[in-house]
């Protein structure tokens, strides 16, 4: 099966990537490096360009003939996309249209989407469901949201199949420290910890007052690998005949972010320090996914819950990192 991955280039895509390699599918990756690296490509064929210049991506589908696409070309800075939302709207959702477009074209192949659980906004109720109200709280959350909805009218229009994957925190990286997180600015925490404890400098900690038990935010964290299992599987449920819907990917286990910084000082050996900054605007308290609908459909289990087995391979790809 031949099998398109955009945004291949990037931190989850490139894990995409490597999986597909070791279970034999064929992997066609399309990313601009704009934000990807091309040294986290580890096999396939891979073709430099945009999603969003329709005559190069129509000619990459005439080529290969896909049969899949794993979608996870998109930017997702949150401060970034309200600052500069025509951005977010025209990467995001502009060249989304298009790649859906294309895929209708060339005979629809099968899609599954990198999606957020920023669609959710502010949470009603922790753990959240799939069908919990979506009310984005800024421009990258809304043009997921988006291309949700062309997806899902699309398959109503002309029978695309799809899964739409609402990610919660991802964290971790390749057992083998091949390849792992590197974005340019860093804004996630986990890498940030790390960096944090290889330069030698305070970690900067975002809020100390939420109604949480240690004062810090409370997030749900995913290992990569784990995420990807997950996209496998939604792919093989489609295959085998599964209806279009979306899933929540998450752990379902909440980590303060105070408890974060102790598990990377505890996998570091490395006292990191901390200085305490104003909360966030639009940071909730608790954010926790509910996994079970991926559980009972799909088969999925998340193989690794302890957070500093999370953090470790982490830790050990940027001591290793190469790009």
């Amino acid at each position: 099966m031949s099998i398109l991955v955009t945004g291949g280039a990037g931190y989850i895509g490139s894990h995409c990537v490597k999986a597909l390699l070791r279970r034999g599918d064929d992997a066609v990756i399309i990313d601009n490096l704009g934000r990807g690296h091309r040294e986290a490509v580890l096999g396939g064929r891979f073709y430099e360009g945009d999603l969003g210049d329709r005559v190069f991506l129509e000619g990459v589908f005439q080529k290969e003939r896909i049969d899949a696409v794993f979608h996870f070309a998109a930017l997702s800075l949150v401060g970034e996309s309200v600052e500069t939302p025509e951005l977010y709207f025209s990467n995001n959702v502009g060249a989304g249209l298009t790649l859906i477009e294309t895929a209708l074209k060339f005979g629809k192949p099968t899609i599954v989407f990198s999606s957020t659980a920023a669609v959710y906004g502010e949470p009603t109720r922790v753990p959240i469901e799939e069908d919990d109200p979506q009310i984005p709280k800024n421009p990258y959350g809304e043009s997921k949201q988006c291309v949700e909805r062309i997806l899902q009218d699309c398959a109503a229009a002309h029978g695309l199949k799809y899964a739409a994957l609402r990610y919660f925190n991802v964290a971790g990286a390749d057992a083998d420290a091949e390849i792992g997180e590197a974005h340019e600015p860093e804004t996630h925490l986990i890498p940030c910890i790390l960096q944090a404890a290889q330069e030698n400098r305070p970690v900067r900690l975002f809020g100390t007052d939420y109604p949480t038990p240690d004062g810090t935010c409370i997030r749900d964290y995913i290992d990569v690998g784990d995420l990807i299992d997950a996209h496998l599987l939604a792919l093989d449920y489609l295959k085998n005949g599964g209806e279009p819907t979306a899933f929540n990917l998450g752990s379902g286990k909440g980590f303060s972010n105070l408890e974060i910084i102790n598990a990377a000082r505890a996998v570091t050996g490395i006292d990191i320090q901390v200085q305490n900054e104003p909360r966030r605007a639009g940071d909730p308290a608790v954010l926790l996914a509910s996994s079970q609908k991926a559980m009972d459909v799909l088969g999925w289990r998340p193989r690794y819950t302890d957070i500093e087995e999370i953090i470790r391979t982490a830790w050990n790809w940027s001591l290793k990192r190469r790009y």
